[in-house]
């Protein structure tokens, strides 16, 4: 059977798709300052031109690394709110989504390292920081839909609730990867199911 013959932009995304997996690979095995544009162009199949006519530098490359993850949990998050749930249809899914977070680590790395490169950078610093900021909008504007799907009121501002939500799972997934003989699965689905069934829901773990 004769291959279908790819458009010129699904040619493009195709090229973008493999530098970026590729990309993922080699910053986790290499962490992004040991690898070279070179590196991530060879490990796709391409050259450092083909590298280049897709992203303008390794840095916007990385920060797409990270949005492409980011949307990637967005979209799960987001099937949870489907017509019709429930309201302990919705607790349910939150409370899986968040306390599941933590294993979720195949990006794990790049998250830290981006937090390192920001702190050393200023100019990364900025572009990761925008995005990070755009990071907690969409989440606190969940937060504020949940709430008012449910009928359940927030014991704080949905803005700090979304900072404190992304600093706890961060926390908890640094804990549970560095300590895992500590810091088991349990532990750590235990800590944010607790949390989020106080904070969010105002009742005991585990209660109706």
């Amino acid at each position: 059977m004769k291959r279908k013959r790819l458009t010129r932009e699904q040619s493009k995304d195709q090229t973008r798709q493999r530098l970026l997996d590729a990309a993922q690979v080699i910053f986790m095995k290499k962490g992004f300052v040991g690898a070279s544009v070179e590196d991530i162009a060879e490990a796709a199949g391409y050259t450092r031109g083909a590298f280049y006519s897709n992203f303008r530098s390794k840095p916007e490359l990385f920060l797409e690394l990270l949005r492409r993850d980011h949307e990637a949990m967005q979209a799960d998050l987001h099937g949870i709110f489907v017509d019709g749930a429930t309201r302990e249809e919705m607790e349910t899914s939150v409370l899986q989504y968040y306390s599941r977070l933590p294993f979720r680590n195949e990006c794990f790395l790049l998250w830290a390292e981006a937090k390192l490169l920001a702190a050393r950078d200023a100019r990364f610093r900025v572009r990761f920081n925008a995005f990070m900021h755009e990071k907690r909008e969409e989440l606190t504007a969940y937060i504020a839909e949940f709430s008012a799907r449910v009928g359940t009121p927030l014991a704080l501002p949905a803005a700090t609730l979304a900072m404190g939500f992304i600093g706890l799972v961060d926390g908890v997934q640094f804990l549970y990867t560095t300590d895992p003989q500590h810091v088991t699965a349990e532990v750590a689905e235990s800590v944010l199911a607790g949390f989020f069934a106080r904070v969010v829901f105002g009742r005991e773990p585990g209660a109706a």
